[in-house]
């Protein structure tokens, strides 16, 4: 479990189950719910023994954003505290990072969600690699009800799941989306009565791959977005040759013409 009782983590099987737990406030973020975020994503990075992540949220919402009474009650130096750049490099401030830190990890993070999914919690939910939604899923980038725009990375995130045009009228907008049209806009992945439990088959199947290949694949998602065709071509090449002849690949090569289970060790 996280130092912080408002993020409970537990590990199993190579499966981190990442839970917000604030359900009282429908996992509101306030300062000690983002640090605990990045507490529990800085843990996952740490623990080589992780090779898949589920990322839920308790109670009736997964989250329903900020949670601005806390903040308020901070007074002044609120804002600047949720502006203050994070000092192990990372490029997005402490609020930023409560988000951004679940593309930092380096194996997949698959988030459950339900419920209100709304503002920070969206954002929260479009930094994992796949989202499964509950029919009840509303999601909004909500923040301009507020006078604000969504400032926790959906530059990075939103603005590339989605056509341009689309992204622009939700963030202009802040309108409620359901689950249904999510799934056809592309903000989620699919639709489960239960996406825990969908998720955490997802991720036992992910967890089941060699370790290092699946780091290496995420890496090829992630960086290879942005890339010129030359760029992205070499990158597939500099990601796949230290692959090829280690342990866990020859392990998986040979499960694979076996069909037996491998037994793969856990990256160095």
């Amino acid at each position: 479990m996280s130092a912080d009782t408002r993020v409970h983590v537990t590990i199993e099987a190579g499966v981190a189950d990442v839970r917000l737990h604030r359900p009282d406030k429908r996992n509101g973020l306030d300062l000690a719910m983002i640090e605990a975020l990045i507490s529990a994503g800085q843990q996952i990075l740490a623990d080589k023994r992780v090779r898949a992540v589920v990322l839920s949220g308790e109670g009736k919402a997964f989250c329903a954003g900020l949670d601005w009474a806390a903040f308020l009650a901070l007074g002044p130096d609120g804002p600047a505290k949720l502006l203050h750049r994070d000092p192990t490099g990372s490029p997005a401030n402490l609020a930023q990072r409560a988000c951004w830190i679940w593309s930092e990890v380096r194996v997949p993070v698959i988030a459950a969600i339900h419920g209100s999914t709304l503002g920070g919690g969206l954002q929260l939910a479009l930094a994992c690699d796949i989202r499964l939604a509950a029919p009840d899923t509303q999601l909004s980038a909500m923040e301009i009800r507020y006078g604000l725009i969504p400032d926790m990375s959906a530059s990075q995130t939103l603005l590339k799941l989605v056509r341009p045009d689309v992204a622009r009228e939700l963030i202009y907008t802040g309108r409620i989306v359901a689950a249904d049209e999510a799934l056809a806009l592309g903000l989620v992945t699919r639709i489960v009565d239960d996406p825990r439990s969908a998720a955490h088959a997802l991720a036992a199947t992910i967890a089941a791959q060699s370790p290092e290949a699946i780091r290496a694949a995420k890496r090829l998602c992630e960086d290879t977005a942005s890339m010129s065709a030359a760029d992205a071509l070499a990158h597939e090449t500099a990601l796949q040759l230290p692959l090829l002849g280690t342990p866990n690949q020859l392990a998986a090569m040979q499960s694979a013409l076996t069909r037996q289970p491998a037994q793969f060790r856990d990256p160095e």
